[in-house]
């Protein structure tokens, strides 16, 4: 019977790794460097160095380890294959095969923030659901729909990936994706931004918002808990888009718990609030009352979730 297995989670900067025990106790976790320079070639043999390196540590036989599970910045399908990872400079790579081929472990890889919603639903804020679909507001908008305990991965890996689904029809503003309208463009950190220029450009009223000269989603969420009415607008404006697309992902899913991450989420109750206002108008009846809570694993999501992947 395994005693352990290891979670990976690699960003842009740094490589997250964390060594569980297969009940879901986080034995140990550390970081490495992602060296993204010759397109990336070194990130793998890098993880798998560190897996070796803390297995030697702490004595731990390869017939003790379930595996290895792995989240990447970009869409990777049911085989553990990315089509790219721009922030990585990959482009196609077999990356459960090749890990598994340099660790001699099974390897499991999944996206990100489909990897940050199963570690949600396993041990953080949603510990137990089967059914859970997660926003990750951040610089973008992620997302991580888990169903029957599985992430969603899809036919392309794009399974998720609700920060693109067109919510506007009528936005003649491109996204970085190339499309417009899309949730993204509204619910992120920089898509709040972009909101409070519009209601401040279109708007006279008086505002603690007008005097920042490099306004940040903070500042906006800052004055919007301060009672600032201009910033309440742009919340509820925010709200209405995040609100509506989550009810019509809720529609599709059924689940049994909605979780808000990203650093966006830092803004906790108030926005939570605002978003659940509209979510209820828009939701099936069935799905109305389907809790919406704060994402509690912080940067840890990743490994948890990464893990989970190979248990």
């Amino acid at each position: 019977m395994s005693k352990y297995c290891f979670g990976i989670d690699v960003g842009g900067t740094s490589v997250k790794c964390g060594l569980f025990q297969t009940d879901g106790t986080l034995a140990d976790k550390w970081e490495i460097p992602t060296r993204t320079e010759n397109q990336g070639e070194n990130i793998l043999p890098d993880v798998a160095e560190a897996i070796r390196n803390k297995m030697q540590e702490r004595g731990i036989d390869k017939a003790d380890v379930a595996g290895v599970g792995i989240g990447i910045p970009g869409p990777i399908n049911t085989k553990g294959e990315a089509a790219c990872a721009v922030n990585l400079y990959w482009g196609f790579k077999p990356v459960a095969k090749e890990l598994s081929e340099l660790t001699g472990l099974p390897a499991k890889a999944g996206n990100d923030a489909n990897v940050a919603a199963l570690g949600e639903a396993w041990k953080g804020a949603a510990a137990g659901a089967q059914n859970v679909v997660m926003a990750t507001l951040g610089t973008g908008v992620g997302g991580g729909i888990i169903v029957g305990g599985k992430i969603v991965a899809g036919h392309h890996g794009a399974g998720g990936e609700i920060g693109h689904a067109n919510i506007d029809h009528s936005e003649n503003e491109k996204c970085n994706c190339g499309n417009s309208g899309c949730l993204e463009q509204y619910a992120s950190a920089t898509g709040i931004v972009r909101v409070a220029r519009q209601i401040l450009e279109s708007s006279s009223e008086t505002s603690t918002l007008r005097g920042i000269e490099k306004l940040t989603a903070k500042d906006v969420l800052d004055a919007f808990k301060a009672g600032d009415v201009l910033a309440g607008k742009i919340m509820e404006q925010v709200g209405d888009k995040l609100g509506g697309a989550l009810a019509f992902i809720a529609a599709v899913v059924d689940p049994e718990a909605i979780v808000i991450g990203g650093g966006v989420s830092k803004a906790g109750q108030p926005l939570i609030d605002c978003i659940q206002k509209y979510y209820r108008q828009y939701a099936f009846s069935l799905c109305k009352d389907t809790p919406m809570v704060i994402a509690s694993l912080g940067n840890d999501a990743g490994i948890y979730g990464a893990a989970k992947m190979v248990l």
